[in-house]
């Protein structure tokens, strides 16, 4: 269960940052209030978690979800570049959270 907490903690990361860009600097009220509420369901989720799963595989893939969600967010819908580079970094991003999982 405590990966299943971990993968929706993730999720709302994902989430949140999305809010965060669209909060355009916390000046637009909904989408800071409701960037702020899927901070507080991310770290609920994750404290969730830690309580069966070691601290740094909680926050490593945590963040190594968030921020390849987050990279695919900005190339599927907010116009990023995609290259090889950025590609490259997100499967090892990807690859280093498997490793952790198996380690676990």
């Amino acid at each position: 269960m405590a990966w299943a907490w971990l993968a929706v903690a993730g999720a709302l990361e994902v989430v949140w940052v999305i809010l965060l860009k669209r909060s355009d600097g916390f000046t637009r009220p909904g989408a800071s209030i409701a960037c702020i509420a899927a901070m507080a369901a991310s770290f609920w989720c994750m404290s969730q978690s830690l309580r069966a799963l070691p601290m740094g595989t909680v926050y490593a893939v945590w963040t190594g979800i968030g921020a390849a969600g987050g990279l695919f967010w900005g190339i599927g819908m907010e116009g990023e570049p995609l290259t090889a580079v950025r590609i490259a970094g997100v499967a090892l991003i990807l690859a280093g959270v498997a490793a952790l999982k198996l380690g676990s």
